[in-house]
């Protein structure tokens, strides 16, 4: 963050994540030979689970907030560790803003890979 966060502690955080293609796990899986594909399903989930919806309170309606308040709860302990308490209010404030511009301009999506497996 702008002249808040140290830049050899900003160089040193890393949150390794890889979402894999549906043909990537099937690949995988098919690979490794303990199991096999007994269904394998791509769902895509809108960021702003109330975008279709008519009459919400305001508190719904600010699709940038509910995600951000989602992906807090999943990093909120990542960051706090490693940069502290300090900073995490503005951390995620400015994140709903980048959130709620970005919603604004396009269609924003989760994408799920779903998988059952059977024992070979």
């Amino acid at each position: 963050m702008q002249g808040v966060i140290e830049e050899e502690k900003l160089n040193s955080f890393n949150i390794p994540q890889y979402t894999p293609s549906p043909a990537e796990v099937k690949y995988e899986v098919e690979k490794e030979g303990s199991f096999s594909i007994d269904q394998l399903e791509v769902t895509e989930v809108n960021w702003n689970a109330y975008q279709n919806e008519t009459d919400l309170s305001d508190a719904f309606k600010d699709g940038g907030y509910n995600v951000a308040k989602c992906m807090r709860a999943v990093a909120e302990p990542l960051l706090f560790s490693h940069f502290g308490e300090a900073i995490i209010d503005e951390v995620f404030r400015r994140y709903r803003e980048i959130l709620a511009d970005r919603m604004s301009k396009e269609k924003t999506e989760f994408v799920n890979v779903i998988v059952s497996l059977k024992k070979a």
